[in-house]
């Protein structure tokens, strides 16, 4: 059995070494147990910092392409190098790297194939009260569209066996912990949770400058994300609402001829009515086109998932890997 923890990194030099260090050196039932660091486009001695440090591989992107594409080359690379369970954490040391037993016991013991770490927001000190709430909500959305009963969606503590991994596919450039949460789900992978500590504060995040920011760019991913694997059932409530509007609008002209016998008159409700009719009708037929391209995805997504298999068949070596000299400090 062998398990790669992935650290996804943009300039985590000073970060880095603490995280490294609070990683389990070894886990019962596991017989490797390797660090692989992928290195965001850092302009700082992030690299320089890993190797130092004695991390197994590091996977170096040219540029900084963002967390999502981070982590999934860093999937990819723990695939092909024999990985059977994948772990993902921060580089900010934000999560306990003692939990790691913990978080993948669930899949050792053949209960899980995805397993997120909990991380009980509301008990988290530095958390303020509003971001404990939008959490709480957030997570509430994603459980219903997922169909899964993780508390805590948005936790970046993850353990993927390695059928799970080949099948997840994120092409959100946003945000990865909601995409493989509700591919998950709508996958049927066997997912559950493990409640986990976390760290003191290390920095403030990088990719939410304000609550009011979290917030928006959560919700618009969310949308999209779920428009992306639902598309009929989003377009479909859409064009109802649009439905339901024209007939409110014609309801004036419907209730005087109706009552009264006069047919005359209420142009501007007729139009308007007319007009969200059509709408409605759009909106439905984007939602049928929609459900044709996600047929399409599903089939795109089977394909890339055999492309991984034979890639591992073949012993295809991952792609911007940097290999560390053989006599390395420990970690």
């Amino acid at each position: 059995m062998k398990v790669i923890i992935q650290i996804p990194c943009l300039n985590e030099e000073e970060n880095l070494p603490a995280t490294l260090a609070d990683l389990p050196r070894e886990i019962a039932g596991v017989d490797t147990l390797e660090t692989l660091v992928i290195d965001d486009g850092s302009t700082d001695r992030t690299v320089e910092v890993a190797l130092e440090c004695g991390v197994d591989h590091i996977i170096k992107l040219p540029n900084n392409r963002g967390l999502s594409t981070g982590f999934q080359a860093g999937l990819d690379a723990c695939l092909k190098l024999g990985a059977d369970i994948v772990v993902n954490t921060d580089a900010d040391n934000q999560y306990s790297g003692e939990d790691i037993p913990l978080l993948i016991a669930p899949i050792l013991e053949g209960r899980a194939e995805m397993v997120v770490g909990d991380r009980e927001v509301a008990a988290i000190d530095h958390f303020s009260t509003s971001k404990k709430v939008l959490q709480k909500i957030g997570s509430w959305v994603v459980r219903r569209l997922s169909d899964t009963e993780v508390t805590d969606a948005t936790s970046g503590f993850r353990a993927y066996n390695r059928e799970a991994a080949l099948q997840l596919l994120v092409v959100d450039n946003f945000t990865y912990t909601l995409e493989s949460l509700i591919q998950a789900g709508k996958t049927q992978v066997a997912v559950d949770e493990v409640p986990i500590r976390t760290n003191a504060k290390t920095r403030e995040s990088r990719l939410f400058g304000s609550t009011s920011t979290y917030v928006r760019r959560n919700g618009l991913a969310i949308l999209r994300i779920y428009t992306r694997y639902e598309p009929l059932t989003v377009f479909s409530t859409l064009a109802a609402l649009a439905g339901l509007a024209a007939i409110g609008a014609w309801m004036p002209f419907l209730l005087d001829w109706i009552i009264n016998g006069d047919r005359s008159g209420h142009i501007q409700s007729l139009l308007l009515g007319g007009v969200l009719f059509i709408v409605s009708i759009q909106l439905f037929a984007l939602g049928i086109i929609g459900d044709l391209l996600a047929g399409q995805r599903v089939m795109t997504q089977r394909v890339f998932e055999r492309v991984r298999r034979i890639e591992l068949e073949m012993e295809v070596e991952p792609t911007h890997r940097i290999e560390p000299p053989r006599e390395r400090n420990p970690v």
